[in-house]
């Protein structure tokens, strides 16, 4: 059950209803899910949705590759609600729908393009281990150059934050609850 609701208009501060016009003018137009717990802290909210929508619509990662490693990044936290949403995302994007059910079931997915299988292996090791390969690494600039590696990286840590506070905040629940994901190795 979500522990922290959207508080009702009437409830919000100045500085709150200043984040959330900021927000909904933007180009997500709506309030994300995470910043329900952000406004808590409204310039938290304000620095961390920007991030997200830089991150979201403005890397040189195609929508495919930016959606599999939010994936791997959601399925990594067990993050249902995350997981919930990006699925949508990336199978409008074109990720195959078999890759992300091998995702979700934590096995190695194969993959026909190069980029992807990259970047679905910088994500899986760097939020498993905290570390990337030398050969790896070499493998990631390769395919997406210096800025495409770095973004990937920004890409990981904020839906990290991300998975973090919709898990903690229990945000997105029962109603987000993603089945392919509850395994005894991951409730």
């Amino acid at each position: 059950m979500t522990r922290l609701h959207l508080p009702d208009e009437l409830d919000l501060t100045s500085e709150q209803s200043v984040v959330i016009s900021e927000v909904i003018a933007g180009r997500r137009g709506k309030v994300p899910a995470p910043m329900i717990a952000w406004l808590c802290n409204p310039e938290l909210a304000r620095r961390a949705q920007s991030l997200g929508e830089l991150l979201r619509f403005e890397t040189s990662l195609s929508p495919t590759l930016s959606e599999l490693a939010i994936l791997v990044c959601g399925r990594h936290w067990t993050s249902h609600h995350e997981w919930t949403a990006h699925k949508k995302i990336a199978l409008a994007a074109g990720v195959n729908p078999k890759i992300i059910d091998d995702i979700a079931a934590g096995q190695q997915p194969l993959f026909e393009i190069r980029a992807e299988e990259i970047v679905y292996q910088v994500s899986a090791s760097l939020l498993s281990t905290g570390k990337i390969p030398d050969a790896l690494y070499q493998k990631g600039l390769g395919a997406l150059g210096e800025k495409g590696m770095v973004e990937l990286v920004g890409i990981l840590g904020y839906y990290s934050l991300v998975a973090l506070t919709l898990n903690a905040f229990e945000i997105g629940l029962p109603e987000n609850f993603a089945p392919e994901l509850a395994s005894p190795d991951h409730p």
